[in-house]
């Protein structure tokens, strides 16, 4: 896949891209590290699954909860990605905690199955409103800046502090709830949105919305029509979630992993914390790795899918490693497929197009779980690990056949061109 140069500014435009660029960065950035933070800071996380639990909750009525709360990202992803391009995406970040702010108030002060599905829709539609509305912001304020190519190292960053506030939430979540039970962990999390929507009023944001209420349907036609015409787009589109859904559901089964491995319980969160280190590191490297070949980027992928399947497979705790290792390229990958992505899309349906991209790893973290329970109840976790990483090699075999086929028409084209008339 290439991209096509973009346009020269003009000589007054870079100069105000230029004087604009320091400070304007420096706060986009700043404020984007801190809400990735409070995003993750919930010390719920650790601990819901017991709320559910200790309320009298059966296991058919938690699982019913979690596909509510899947259910209810994949019907909102797109449209909230369009409504994003249509009015302003600063609004939608700070709505969007406040949601997930009320939904764990509710948790807390009514525990009740009714009040734990009502908070799920709240957490899954807060959760829509910021994906591919943060992304589109970042992108195009750097873009503005003339800093578009830092984007890739901001959002790596983003994500590594994204990762330490959930350990640093999963290292709080027991003090906090041995001094003060449920209600203390649900009020700090509530603190932590609320936290988060304060912060996302200082993002800055140069775009004008339309205000034309319709237009957010009409964005969401136009975005899908760009990326049926150009190839270059629904390839960046559909590498998003190729790279992104199956590993993104395999953190959920970490733990599981872990215990297999015949350790102590009391040693599994230890392992857990070298397993996402793994993945800080892969944020962290983005910036370095960003101008990675496609045959690089494949190559990557391959790497990363030996390390998984080895680990998995090993069954002991120094493979875990591996995974570590394994999940460190996934993250990288991720970071870099969402950059592509970026360059290769128009401002006016960034937000729209990024969800689409969304929608379609939801749709794949869901085939995984299936996929996965079905592997480990027959094999083991350590198999399901290895077996998940055969889509990642079918991608990196795809990558690399893409570049040869580029390749070739490009040398028929020459050929084409020395060829007399």
């Amino acid at each position: 896949m290439t991209v096509s140069p973009s346009p020269s500014p003009s000589p007054s435009l870079a100069r105000e891209r230029a004087a604009a660029a320091p400070a304007g960065v420096r706060r986009l950035v700043r404020t984007l590290y801190a809400s990735a933070f409070c995003d993750e800071f919930v010390l719920l996380y650790p601990v819901y699954a017991l709320l559910f639990a200790d309320t009298g909750l059966s296991v058919w009525q938690t699982a019913s909860l979690f596909a509510l709360w899947s259910l209810t990202g994949v019907l909102l992803e797109v449209p909230s990605g369009a409504w994003a391009d249509a009015v302003s995406r600063r609004l939608l970040l700070i709505l969007g905690p406040l949601l997930t702010a009320a939904g764990f108030a509710l948790w807390v002060l009514l525990p009740s199955y009714g009040a734990f599905a009502l908070g799920f829709v709240l957490w899954g539609a807060g959760g829509a409103l910021g994906s591919g509305a943060l992304e589109a912001l970042v992108y195009d304020e750097l873009d503005r800046a003339g800093a578009a190519g830092r984007y890739a190292r901001v959002m790596g960053r983003a994500r590594a502090i994204g990762i330490a506030g959930t350990m640093s939430a999963m290292g709080l979540a027991g003090p906090v709830f041995a001094w003060g039970g449920y209600d203390a962990v649900g009020a700090a999390s509530v603190l932590a949105c609320l936290a988060g929507a304060l912060i996302a009023t200082r993002f800055p944001e140069h775009r004008t919305p339309s205000g034309d209420g319709e237009r957010w349907s009409a964005t969401l036609r136009a975005g899908l029509a760009d990326a049926r015409a150009d190839r270059s787009v629904r390839g960046a589109l559909l590498l998003v979630p190729a790279v992104t859904s199956v590993w993104g559901a395999l953190d959920e089964y970490t733990p599981l992993l872990a215990s297999d491995t015949g350790v102590a319980p009391q040693t599994v969160p230890w392992l857990l914390l070298v397993i996402w280190a793994g993945a800080t590191a892969g944020s962290l490297l983005a910036g370095a790795a960003e101008r990675l070949t496609t045959d690089g980027f494949a190559a990557l992928l391959t790497a990363s899918a030996l390390a998984l399947a080895v680990g998995g497979l090993a069954g002991t705790p120094a493979a875990l490693l591996l995974v570590a290792l394994a999940f460190g390229g996934f993250q990288l990958a991720t970071v870099l497929a969402d950059a592509r992505l970026q360059q290769r899309i128009d401002d006016t349906g960034r937000a729209t197009l990024t969800s689409v991209a969304g929608l379609g790893t939801e749709l794949g973290n869901l085939a995984t779980y299936g996929a996965y329970a079905a592997a480990a109840t027959a094999w083991g976790h350590g198999t399901a690990f290895a077996l998940s990483a055969v889509p990642y090699v079918l991608t990196a075999l795809l990558l690399a056949g893409a570049v040869r086929t580029t390749a070739a028409a490009a040398r028929a084209r020459r050929r084409g061109r020395r060829s007399p008339s």
